[in-house]
């Protein structure tokens, strides 16, 4: 493959994910440096092309832009804050999970260095990366973000966020939220229908039809939110609750966890002694925006 107009890459940090990163980079034919802490993790990589950078200073020298995939923020700092990196025209692309304002106070501290940033989420696991079934966010600059897309789309299906650098990590913690919540109701489903004989298997496509369900709800659910106008067109929150009351109910009648619609049945007593019975689910924004009081 002809690698004179692919845009040179460096690496830094090459666990599970960095090498799969590392890994799709040198499979489209970008010159990859490559390095890591523990320099042996790169062997495979170098076998497969990449150069691997003896100083950390010679990994950000080798190319304008750096892909940072470490175990937390304080891991960078620690490995480019303790060197004397020159980082004049270089732009970063972090992709080490951590929180918003981690990925602000790093911006920050990137800036300051003379460097541009960019943060960003993987979600996706190792084996999917340089396939269209890896998403990758990005939040930054968005001119930063229009300068490397084209090299960002090597591995993956990227998205641009907005200007500022906490989306990233917001979206990367609003999609795990969904993801557990999911699964979780799922096996709340799963644990009852088994005291019934009725396995896993038999009950997922029923579950998956619901869940497809649910999920076309969430435009027009979206819509009252932002209007803060909850007008009860399908069902009254304290009609909700009345069928939260049969889940635990019948959970415990079983001897299934009811932990969770409990928790469900708390914020919506919440929400109607407070006035709200009457409008609808989305109603309960207003329960998940407060932290609770204990």
């Amino acid at each position: 493959m002809n690698i004179e107009h692919k845009t040179p890459v460096t690496v830094i940090g090459l666990g599970l994910m960095g090498q799969a990163l590392a890994g799709a980079f040198l499979k489209a034919g970008h010159p990859t440096t490559v390095w890591n802490r523990t320099a042996s993790k790169a062997d495979e990589l170098v076998g497969q092309g990449a150069t691997p950078a003896p100083t950390i200073g010679d990994a950000f020298k080798a190319s304008s832009l750096a892909i940072i995939c470490l175990t937390d923020y304080q891991a960078m700092y620690e490995v480019i804050g303790a060197s004397d990196v020159e980082l004049d025209g270089t732009t970063l692309i972090n992709l080490t999970s951590g929180d918003s304002a981690q990925a602000r106070d790093a911006a920050r501290w990137a800036e300051q260095r003379g460097a541009r940033y960019l943060d960003g989420a993987v979600m996706a696991i190792p084996p999917t990366i340089g396939t269209a079934e890896a998403v990758l966010l990005h939040s930054g600059p968005q001119s930063d973000f229009e300068a490397h897309k084209s090299t960002l789309d090597t591995l993956g299906t990227v998205a641009y966020l907005g200007a500022d650098h906490g989306l990233a990590a917001l979206y990367d913690v609003a999609g795990l939220a969904m993801m557990w919540s999911v699964l979780n109701a799922w096996l709340q489903g799963t644990a009852l229908l088994r005291t019934a004989g009725v396995d896993a298997a038999t009950y997922a496509p029923f579950a998956q039809q619901i869940a497809a369900g649910v999920a076309e709800w969430l435009p027009g659910y979206a819509e009252q939110i932002d209007r803060g106008s909850f007008p009860a067109e399908v069902s009254a929150l304290e009609t909700d609750a009345r069928s939260m009351a049969h889940l635990i109910e019948e959970s415990e009648a079983v001897g299934v966890n009811a932990e969770l619609p409990k928790l469900f049945k708390a914020m919506a007593d919440r929400a109607i002694a407070a006035g709200h019975g009457g409008e609808q689910y989305p109603v309960l924004i207003e329960e998940f925006g407060k932290p609770r009081a204990d």
